[in-house]
Parts: C-alpha cells; sequence; structure tokens
C-alpha cells in the first residue's frame, strides 16, 4: 500500500471464528482493522484477535470496540474513518431459539447498514451462507442464482432472510454490496467449536460407531477469510459468491478421512444406510435426555436428505482469483485443535 494510510476495514464479531481470521488475512496484507466484540472485558473475545496483531508486529493497526448488534447505538461513530465494512456478526447455531437467532441476524443486518450508510462507508462485504442457498434441488448444480426455500431450521432461515434483506438495505441506502456464501467452514483458530467443526471431538474419541452420509461441503476459514479480502479489493466483484471447493461429500467421507490421516483416532469407519437414520435420530433424542449434546434433531435430520450439496465455487475462482487449500489440509488443521 505504498507510503500511503492503510486502507481501515471495520469488522463486526472479530472474535469469531471467521472474523478472526478476516483480522489476521486483513493484517497481513497491510490494511488496518477496527474490530468489534459483545465485551472487551472478556478475554475469550480479545486475547486470541489481539495475538495476531502481536504475532505480526503490528499492535498500530489494529483497534477493538465493544458492541452489541442488536444496540442501534454508536455504530457510526464506531465505524467513522473506515474504508469498508465486513460484516460477519451472528449466531452459527442449529440449537439456538429462532427467535435469538432471527433477531442477531436481521437487527444486525439493519444497525450495520445503515451505520456503514451513515459513516460515509461504500463498499460492505457480507458474511451470509451456503444455507441461504440451500440444498434442494437434489441433482442440480446451485450457482449463486440460487436461494433456499426451507423454512425448517431457524438458523437456515435467518441466513436467508438477513441475506435478503441486505440486499435490500443496499440498493436503498446505495450500498455497494458483496456476499459471500461459505459452504461448512473447517480449520482450526477458534475460541469455542462451531456447528461446522463441533462433532469433529465426539467422532475422533468414537462416539458414536457408524455415521450418516449426509451431504456436505466444506472450506477452510483462511480461504473464506481472503475471499472476503478479495471482495472489497476486486472493483468488478458484483453479487454473491460461492465458496464451496469440497463440494458433494457427506458426514461420513469426512470422518473417515478423519481416521485415514489421524488412526489412533476412533473416527467411524462405517456409514449408516439412509432407511436407519430415523434409529439414528431416536438416539440422539435418548442421549440428548440424559444430558448428552444433541447433533441429530428430527428438522436437522430431513434438513439434510432432502438435498445435496452440489455447489459451484466457479464464479468465486473466476472473478476473486481464488485457490483453495485442499481437503485434507481441511481436515486435519480441524482435528489438530482437538488432539
Amino acid at each position: 500500500m505504498g507510503d500511503k494510510a492503510p486502507k481501515r476495514i471495520f469488522v463486526s464479531g472479530v472474535n469469531g471464528h471467521i472474523g478472526n481470521h478476516i483480522v489476521r488475512d486483513l493484517l497481513e496484507h497491510g490494511y488496518a482493522v477496527r474490530g468489534s466484540v459483545r465485551d472487551l472485558d472478556d478475554p475469550k473475545k480479545t486475547e486470541h484477535v489481539r495475538a495476531h496483531a502481536s504475532e505480526l508486529g503490528c499492535e498500530d493497526r489494529l483497534e477493538l470496540v465493544e458492541g452489541d448488534v442488536l444496540d442501534a447505538d454508536d455504530w457510526v461513530s464506531m465505524m467513522e474513518g473506515c474504508d469498508g465494512l465486513f460484516h460477519t456478526a451472528t449466531i452459527y447455531s442449529t440449537r439456538g431459539t429462532a427467535t435469538e437467532i432471527l433477531d442477531t441476524a436481521t437487527k444486525g443486518t439493519t444497525h450495520l447498514l445503515h451505520a456503514a450508510a451513515e459513516a460515509g462507508i461504500q463498499r460492505v462485504v457480507y458474511t451470509s451462507s451456503t444455507a441461504a442457498v440451500g440444498t434442494a434441488p437434489k441433482g442440480r448444480v446451485k450457482d449463486e442464482s440460487v436461494w433456499n426455500t426451507d423454512a425448517s431450521l431457524p438458523y437456515t432461515v435467518a441466513k436467508t432472510q438477513s441475506e435478503h434483506l441486505a440486499w435490500k438495505l443496499a440498493g436503498e441506502l446505495g450500498l455497494d454490496l458483496r456476499v459471500i456464501n461459505p459452504t461448512a467452514v473447517l480449520g482450526g483458530g477458534f475460541v469455542r467449536p462451531t456447528p461446522s467443526v463441533d462433532f469433529f471431538q465426539d467422532a475422533m474419541a468414537g462416539k458414536y460407531p457408524v455415521v450418516p452420509k449426509f451431504p456436505m461441503s466444506v472450506v477452510h476459514v483462511r480461504d473464506v477469510a481472503r475471499a472476503h479480502r478479495r471482495a472489497f479489493e476486486v472493483d468488478n466483484a458484483e453479487g454473491r459468491f460461492i465458496l464451496a471447493p469440497h463440494a458433494n461429500l457427506s458426514l461420513a467421507t469426512i470422518c473417515k478421512r478423519i481416521r485415514t490421516l489421524n488412526p489412533s483416532t476412533k473416527a467411524p469407519r462405517f456409514s449408516l444406510p439412509n432407511l436407519l437414520v430415523p434409529v439414528a435420530v431416536f438416539q440422539d433424542w435418548i442421549g440428548g435426555k440424559f444430558g448428552r449434546q444433541r447433533y441429530l434433531t428430527r428438522a436437522v435430520a430431513k434438513n439434510m436428505m432432502g438435498g445435496d450439496t452440489n455447489y459451484s465455487s466457479a464464479k468465486a475462482e473466476k472473478v476473486l482469483g481464488m485457490e483453495w487449500e485442499d481437503f485434507d489440509t481441511c481436515i486435519q488443521d480441524t482435528v489438530d485443535v482437538f488432539l
């Protein structure tokens, strides 16, 4: 960036899995970052973020501020002087209440995009998900023109509604919006496991002998961070960008690869026939009654079995110049967190 002052990006939710990797990627590429967390006094929300700047020797280019996306106050003043907004803050949960997930997604989107416009920010990179693309229709390659129509899971509904809202607000406010739609995000560097990775630990410990062949696609968190930066940097980037380089996989495929790369683990080698998925749902329900964390509710099973993860990442490759971390790196970097 030469002798000029570095461009400053406001990143919401920098403590999250994607958010803190965005911080590191931006700092590595010479940007200044102003990032928001809900509680500056909570070291679990700040230490790992500040560590990036410390390791890179650029503490002067990282500033953390406190803000809750459900609160409309102060966002404009916090964004003043920033050249772009990367909005990542949301609740990623398949088990939270619909109200909490939806409010955080839609109210947060409204507050942050209005604040960006008021603060004079033109370009916004918005973190959505392939949850807003959906898994239907089965057997069809799904690109950025496809939208989710399944309302069975609160998180899926929230991501779909909030992205629709983001596009509506961008039109009304005159914002240059670019949207990133990653599939399941793997890789290390998180404080609290997300639903994309929280099954790894139980799988490695052998807590289930067989695993359903639920459709999955994965992307490394470092690639997600790069895609956000590239969406900001490439002037002719527009619209949505699906990040699903390792598509048309299954949960069973992932678990088998965990075992192959790490033979000392007890990750399941065998997949569960689709006809027996209802039995697995029942067993998961029984486990929940005894205090075990539930992964496989009826709604999740129905959502998983109703489509596929045949996504195309061609647009991200062509427009953003994306080159991807390989599948084994996605798996191993996630496993290493739990070893």
